[in-house]
């Protein structure tokens, strides 16, 4: 065998491999593969990010007034958390945070005060800062928040539409003038008494008075609005002339009256029924004298009304003054005025027989707060003889 070294045997050899392989009917070798290179060769690994947190909660809509307000999230991944709370904006407008704070069974709970949870509503975001110290909003947005509607307790709704009604004034101080005229009353013959100027002892005299009063009163109403409707007190002072002791003729008995103060309270049944409770003690030229009253309102309080009424003072004996039984329609022309004709029977103060008065009464609300009425009318205890009312009120809410 010739070997041939150098270049040209290279050349030689390469060509005497490659005949072989043809005559023995094969294919060249296939070129070995060349393996690709890994891809943590060709890039280092990124570490893994961090866990958000992620939080879940139920959105609340509607609330009753004065009521605390429970916000309630659960939260995935809480370890990476630095603080969690509730933004929300009270009805009138002042901004405010609470913190979620853990609760029962791995809730968490933020509370608003019911001090805060008034009407019309307020708006709530949840915000949270994670551990890195970012602070995102992960519930709603500060400028655009999960509004609430709280609803108001039908009772202070009723309240605060009646204090809108009476332009926020609760209370209202009073005072009244009337004068009270039956005619003159004429009795039957009596003897006279020791003394008078007018006939002598024992003398048969027919007596005869003005059967009149002049009733001078001031009073305080406030105004709850509530069951409770309002409450407030009333004090004056009634003077007249009446034939009050029928078994002997004396002048001086004939001069009547009492200084009297009367508690009262008006209470709200419904919407339309309200019932006044009054108590009255005096001072009267008898002695000391108690009394009571009711009235029943039917209608709106501070509008159209019928009002059913009665009184009596006196319930000790040989203190007895007088009673009264009231019917009053009351109607509302406009906001401003109101008009209300009346009936009383009464047989005040001392008379022996029960009168009729027909009276009628305009008020007006002249300006913030301050308003009056006027009152006219005819009386009588007897066909034959009868007298005028006139009066008046002055009346100042604030």
């Amino acid at each position: 065998m010739v070997s041939v070294r150098g270049p040209l045997g290279g050349i030689l050899a390469v060509g005497l491999v490659t005949l072989a392989a043809a005559e023995a009917g094969g294919a060249p070798p296939a070129a070995a593969p060349v393996a690709a290179p890994s891809a943590s060769a060709a890039a280092p690994v990124a570490p893994a990010a961090p866990a958000t947190p992620r939080v879940h909660h139920a959105p609340i809509s509607i609330a009753k007034e004065g009521v605390r307000l429970e916000l309630k999230v659960t939260v995935e991944h809480p370890e990476f958390l630095r603080y969690m709370g509730a933004i929300y904006r009270t009805a009138k407008g002042v901004i405010r945070a609470v913190p979620f704070l853990r609760g029962e069974g791995g809730a968490y709970v933020a509370i608003i005060s019911g001090d805060d949870v008034t009407a019309p509503g307020l708006g709530y975001t949840i915000e949270i800062e994670q551990s890195d110290g970012r602070r995102v909003a992960v519930f709603g947005t500060r400028a655009d928040m999960q509004p609430i509607v709280v609803v108001e307790d039908r009772a202070d709704a009723r309240e605060r539409a009646l204090l809108t009604r009476l332009e926020g004034r609760r209370s209202v101080a009073r005072v009244t003038g009337e004068y009270v005229g039956f005619g003159t009353t004429t009795g039957k013959a009596i003897p006279c008494a020791a003394g008078e100027k007018q006939c002598t002892a024992g003398e048969l005299v027919v007596p005869s008075a003005r059967d009149q009063y002049f009733r001078l009163e001031a009073s305080y109403t406030y105004r709850l609005l509530g069951i409770v409707s309002e409450f407030g007190l009333r004090m004056g002072v009634v003077r007249g002339q009446s034939l009050v002791d029928l078994n002997e003729f004396k002048v001086s008995k004939y001069n009547v009256g009492l200084n009297f103060g009367s508690p009262w309270v008006l209470f709200r049944f419904a919407d339309a029924w309200h019932l006044e409770v009054s108590a009255l003690t005096s001072i009267s030229e008898v002695g000391f004298a108690i009394g009571l009253g009711n009235a029943l309102l039917i209608g709106d309080p501070y509008g159209t009304k019928l009002t059913l009424g009665w009184d009596t003072v006196g319930l000790a004996k040989g203190t007895y003054f007088g009673t009264r039984f009231l019917t009053r329609l009351d109607i509302l022309v406009t906001q401003r005025i109101i008009v209300g004709p009346s009936i009383e029977v009464t047989d005040m103060p001392h008379a022996e027989t029960f009168g009729v008065r027909l009276l009628g009464d305009a008020s007006l609300a002249i300006w913030r707060g301050l308003g009056a009425s006027i009152r006219g009318g005819y009386q009588a205890r007897k066909s034959t003889s009868g007298g005028p009312t006139a009066g008046a009120s002055l009346w100042l809410g604030f």
